[in-house]
């Protein structure tokens, strides 16, 4: 036993080292000014690594200004998954395009990043020998009405700070504004004096066009004092200066939407945007009643995805559709949002042949090029096959096309007759067995309809779509009509009916309530309903009429 696990040991290991052998690479921007400072993180899972990744590939580029680890262990459905990341602060030495190169660590090696480095111009102003001032900047000073522009907000300080910094909210009148992801915190060099950088990024949305000021920002902070009193309380006031900066203000002209755009249309002024489609299954060997889930994806860089207007519905003589809720997502990039809207939506075959998809087209404003766009997806014609196995019933209220000459009134008025006589010919049997003596009735074969309808009732109480159908099919042929003709007669019966189609057919099945389909089965009018004569007792009535 001792030697089997001696054996097996070395196993697990080179196993585990085969799991997580890898070395990720990540920067927290990829644009920065000269003089400033990235942040580059490693990070493995592979416990079996020791030691430091090897930085001497980025000296010949990049100043090291600090390195410094993070272990973590989280703990996920009862899975412990152990990571080390490494947290280096770089100072590029040169501008334009830079590459991290990878770095090795073990058997393992990181992949090369590429970041932009902008020249920045070098400030000679008194506020560049302030302790603490700030910029604020926009990345363009025109737009159009609803389009995005970018505030970036920079705090320099060369010395040190207390936590208790505030800066006065950003409020502009007429304007939606979009905190673009968290507040960043780098370092840069001034005329040879190391400056720490707060950052914070806002995506403004004008409202309305003309010409808009964003009203100074103010930060506030204490200095540090290099040599406090020794007789200060840890608890009492931070000894050092209180320092208050403000920002200049910025004007923007707000252009307002062009003439040439189409009135009918939303706007949507963008930088880019892109509308993709998918489906699930494909739609190759379609056959009627398959469900097929159809997304469509409209990507937008420049609007918030509360921004995009709603697509197109696919409204197809031929195709049930289901609707599920738009899936809305924003993603923070150095360019601004990214606004991403996907709707889908569950589509049934009704019928067999052909059935045509029109194209889908999305105008839009290209805030880039400053010109009209149209983004679309090509019109496709879905084939379908007859199910042998499914019987497709003609919804309540669906009138199909039809040419109205005399043979088919002729077939209408032969069909009328037959039946007229075999209503009359019912009718009197009936009476005839009016008179007839009292006799005990067959034994039933099958389920009772009391059975049946107990069926109905614990399968939609407990909201399960596909027993209700079950025991609603059993129950329906005991019945001298089918659903589709008490669906018919009855509005309620075939709104409850299209909602337990609907769960079957779409990815909302598990919300589904039933309790609107056992109402509609209990309050059918009477006259419709299956008349025993026996009862439910089992007996015939005492004195038949």
């Amino acid at each position: 036993m001792t030697r089997f696990t001696a054996l097996l040991l070395p196993l697990l290991i080179c196993t585990a080292t085969a799991q997580a052998t890898e070395l990720t690479a990540s920067v927290d921007r990829s644009r920065l000014n000269s003089g400033e400072t990235v942040e580059l993180t490693l990070e493995t899972s592979d416990v079996t690594q020791f030691g430091k990744p090897d930085l001497t590939p980025l000296e010949p580029l990049f100043e090291v200004r600090g390195t410094r680890q993070v272990n973590q262990l989280n703990t996920l459905n009862g899975d412990n998954r152990a990571t080390t990341r490494w947290i280096i602060t770089l100072l590029p030495k040169e501008n334009g395009s830079v590459v991290i190169p990878p770095l090795q660590m073990g058997d393992v090696q990181s992949q090369p990043i590429t970041v932009q480095v902008v020249e920045s111009a070098t400030r000679e102003d008194n506020n560049s020998l302030d302790p603490v001032f700030i910029e604020a900047s926009l990345d363009q000073s025109s737009v159009y009405v609803q389009a995005q522009a970018i505030l970036t907000l920079r705090i320099y300080h060369s010395v040190s700070l207390y936590d208790d910094s505030s800066l006065t909210p950003l409020q502009i009148a007429d304007a939606r504004i979009e905190q673009l992801g968290d507040t960043r915190t780098y370092e840069k060099d001034i005329n040879g004096v190391r400056h720490g950088v707060i950052e914070m990024r806002y995506a403004i949305y004008p409202q309305h066009s003309g010409l808009l000021t964003i009203a100074p920002q103010t930060f506030s902070a204490t200095l540090v004092d290099p040599q406090p009193s020794p007789d200060v309380s840890a608890q009492g006031p931070k000894p050092g200066k209180l320092m208050r900066v403000s920002s200049a203000d910025i004007p923007l002209t707000v252009k307002p939407k062009p003439l040439t755009y189409p009135v009918d249309a939303p706007w949507l002024p963008a930088r880019s945007l892109t509308l993709s489609e998918s489906w699930n299954p494909e739609p190759e060997h379609t056959q009627v009643g398959d469900s097929l889930t159809r997304s469509l994806t409209l990507k937008v860089e420049g609007l918030a995805s509360s921004q995009l207007p709603v697509l197109p519905a696919t409204d197809v003589n031929g195709l049930r559709r289901y609707p599920d809720q738009p899936v809305l997502s924003n993603q923070s990039t150095d360019r601004g949002l990214v606004g991403t809207r996907e709707e889908r939506e569950a589509l049934v075959p009704s019928r067999s042949g052909a059935i045509d998809l029109p194209t889908v087209d999305v105008v839009w404003w290209n805030t880039f090029e400053d010109h009209l766009e149209h983004s679309s997806l090509p019109a496709r014609t879905l084939q379908v096959a007859n199910n042998p196995s499914l019987q497709v019933d003609t919804p309540a209220g669906t009138l199909q096309p039809s040419v109205v000459d005399n043979d088919v009134l002729w077939w209408w008025k032969l069909s009328t007759l037959i039946l007229a006589c075999t209503t009359l010919l019912g009718f009197g049997l009936w009476w005839r067995a009016r008179w007839q003596p009292a006799v005990h009735r067959a034994a039933q074969t099958g389920p009772s309809p009391r059975t049946l309808m107990d069926d109905i009732k614990r399968a939609s109480q407990a909201n399960d779509p596909q027993a209700t159908r079950q025991a609603l099919d059993a129950w329906a042929r005991q019945q001298p009509e089918t659903l589709a003709d008490m669906a018919a007669r009855f509005v309620p019966l075939s709104d409850a009916l299209d909602g337990l189609n609907g769960a079957l057919y779409s990815e909302t099945g598990q919300h589904w309530q039933g309790e609107d389909l056992w109402r509609a089965i209990r309050t059918i009018p009477t006259a419709e309903r299956v008349h025993d004569p026996v009862g439910d007792s089992g007996l015939p009535p005492l004195y038949p009429k």
